[in-house]
């Protein structure tokens, strides 16, 4: 497990306030809401003298819930180096993605 993952991890949940923050959830996960839902998006590399010497990974970080008035994606978007993607509902849901890079 990468460390990097684990305290992006931690953060999600202290910014939630709930234990429901899941990394790439298979389909048989029972999902409690609101919750954060967050997958590896890319490993963005840089290189010189064509070697890598850095090296990125961004996440794509979903918050569901069913209050159109959530504070949380305002939470989110406030993290260092997030960008708001998108909204949309689904099931009676609302999603808003965000990519952050940590």
């Amino acid at each position: 497990m990468s460390s990097k993952r684990i305290e992006l991890h931690n953060v999600l949940v202290e910014i939630l306030g709930y234990p429901h923050v899941y990394f790439q959830p298979p389909n048989t996960v029972n999902m409690q809401y609101p919750c954060i839902v967050y997958a590896r998006n890319a490993i963005e590399t840089k290189h010189a003298n064509d070697l890598p010497y850095n090296n990125r990974t961004s996440y794509s970080v979903t918050v569901i819930d069913s209050n159109p008035d959530s504070d949380f994606p305002i939470k989110i978007s406030n993290l260092p180096l997030c960008k708001f993607e998108r909204h949309y509902t689904a099931d009676n849901l609302n999603h808003d993605v965000f990519n952050i890079y940590y």
